[in-house]
């Protein structure tokens, strides 16, 4: 299973997502979408497992929830907007992580680019950064990766460019 994970788009999407993604059978976005329009341009181009930030209306919480905890190819992933990183997490992440116990923890939110194995809850944090102009992030960015039986694979950190281009 290919994945193509983003976050903090805020409205903008960058027509070359669209070239990065092509190959892969989901989108992943974690959260700050901006837009119901960009949301149903996303749905349109690859199945999609979407989480509402901070920024997104009622419009956009009807379709995403505030977390997904599912499972992919052997993997148990938990998906929020808000949670911090290793070990600076939010009260509420650490609580979930010991209740939820996933393999991967994805999040958004800090515009951060963040893709940390936290040794002590055993789970890798991945934070996509942000893939859209609003923000004081210089580049934008992504992550596509591999999920085969159990293991990611093949993971890579995609650059659209700096902010506003």
């Amino acid at each position: 299973m290919k994945i193509g994970l983003l976050s903090d788009t805020h409205s903008y999407l960058d027509q070359r997502i669209y070239d990065y993604f092509k190959g892969c059978d989901e989108i992943w976005h974690a959260g700050d979408i901006g837009s119901i329009e960009l949301l149903d341009e996303l749905v349109k181009f690859k199945p999609l497992r979407a989480v509402y930030g901070n920024i997104d209306g009622k419009d956009i919480r009807i379709e995403a929830p505030e977390e997904r905890v599912f499972e992919c190819n052997g993997m148990k992933i938990w998906m929020i907007h808000i949670g911090g990183y290793p070990p600076k997490y939010t009260r509420q992440t650490k609580e979930k992580l010991l209740e939820y116990k996933p393999d991967i923890f994805i999040c958004g939110h800090s515009h951060i680019l963040k893709i940390i194995f936290d040794k002590d809850r055993k789970v890798l944090h991945i934070n996509p950064g942000a893939a859209g102009n609003h923000g004081f992030h210089q580049v934008k960015t992504m992550v596509r990766f591999d999920i085969n039986l159990g293991k990611i694979e093949n993971l890579e950190v995609i650059e659209l460019g700096k902010r506003g281009s």
